[in-house]
């Protein structure tokens, strides 16, 4: 993601957010914080989706995900997902994490199908209305569990 794409990332992120990143807030994570990495998807120059994460140590954590209304159902998330997972690996993530509001069924849906698990409730979590948010993990390497089947690492 660069600046040239933000008037398109902004409509998507008022558009699926009751509240919405700022331009500043996108400049600050894009030219700014060291940690972040930010990626659009495109349909010929139209963005239609972006993700981003911030990578800290040997973590990444998923600050956003969003695909325009017109363009959902159709993977993009997935898609974006991966690239993160993908990139997150490469620059030596063992480990993501993320928040969904508990009200997100098809974002949950979606992370469990790419492998996160639930790892726990941040009580309140979003300032538009105090919903609570699932923390979820995806540990790229899992460990052996000794046959325990527990992958949570937390």
């Amino acid at each position: 993601m660069t600046g040239e794409y933000l008037d398109g990332v902004l409509a998507i992120e008022r558009v699926s957010f009751p509240t919405p990143w700022t331009r500043h807030s996108f400049l600050n994570e894009i030219y700014n914080n060291n940690f972040a990495y930010y990626y659009v998807a495109l349909a010929g120059r139209q963005v239609v989706g972006y993700a981003g994460m911030w990578i800290i140590l040997d973590e990444a954590h998923v600050t956003n995900v969003a695909v325009h209304p017109r363009y959902r159902g159709r993977r993009l998330g997935e898609v974006l997902l991966k690239v993160l997972m993908q990139e997150a690996v490469r620059l030596g993530a063992d480990r993501m994490t993320l928040e969904v509001r508990v009200s997100n069924l098809p974002a949950q849906r979606l992370y469990e199908r790419l492998g996160f698990c639930r790892a726990g409730i941040r009580k309140g979590y979003y300032n538009d209305n105090r919903e609570d948010a699932i923390i979820m993990w995806k540990h790229f390497f899992e460990e052996n569990d000794g046959g325990t089947g527990d992958h949570s690492g937390h």
